[in-house]
């Protein structure tokens, strides 16, 4: 998934950098609130970890403004220093998903963002069945039945993304940014997503029929279920 780490001290920031890509997420880094301001404007983004003390400003106006754009839906989790219940309160009420005050974990960190993506989508575990496949979100692997299907980390991520929006169309381009970040340093007129989603639905459909992957023309890719 697309995280934004807005972190001032660097090396939390490099670390925390290093963490979530090896677990598969694509990570980008704001050091001050107006570059975190400027992603955000113009990137969606399934997760960001906020700190509120940053050198330009307050994090609770990134928080603030992100929660005034309109069909957003990117999680946000505080990171901060500070230990005062009114700022835990103060940041929840303005929008945020959850709050961890420093020093903490990267493992509770990541376990903080596997339980929003299951309330987020009102999972019960860490899995999303989708037909006769299971896709296991905090391992990234598919199976079908017992059977483990071998996809590219880009593959899964497609197949996450639809099946996390199940029933909804989702477009090329919103598929793009959250696949391959930062939607400005891509091509999204090529047709490389195209390609990537042939390759998926061909590895699929060597197990049983896929009817329910659906192409909506000119727009996007949609899993019915």
């Amino acid at each position: 998934m697309n995280v934004l780490i807005v972190e001032d001290e660097k090396s939390l920031a490099l670390e925390m950098n290093e963490f979530l890509s090896k677990e598969g997420y694509i990570v980008e880094h704001a050091w001050k609130k107006s570059s975190a301001e400027e992603k955000i404007f113009v990137n969606n983004y399934d997760f960001v970890l906020l700190d509120l003390g940053l050198p330009d400003g307050d994090g609770f106006e990134v928080l603030e403004g992100l929660k005034k754009l309109k069909n957003r839906e990117d999680a946000v989790i505080v990171l901060t220093a500070r230990s005062a219940v009114d700022d835990r309160i103060k940041g929840l009420e303005a929008g945020a998903d959850d709050y961890l005050p420093k020093p903490f974990s990267l493992n509770e960190l990541l376990a903080r963002m596997h339980a929003i993506i299951r309330r987020k989508h009102k999972l019960e575990k860490n899995e999303v069945r989708v037909h006769d496949f299971v896709l296991d979100i905090q391992n990234r692997t598919v199976s079908y039945q017992i059977e483990r299907v071998a996809l590219t980390k880009k593959e899964f991520e497609i197949l996450n993304y639809l099946v996390l929006n199940k029933n909804r169309v989702v477009s090329r381009v919103s598929l793009t940014e959250h696949v391959w970040g930062d939607i400005l340093e891509v091509n999204s007129d090529s047709n490389f997503v195209d390609v990537h989603v042939k390759n998926l639905r061909k590895k699929l459909s060597q197990f049983t029929k896929i009817d329910w992957f659906e192409t909506v023309r000119s727009i996007g890719y949609r899993v019915n279920v």
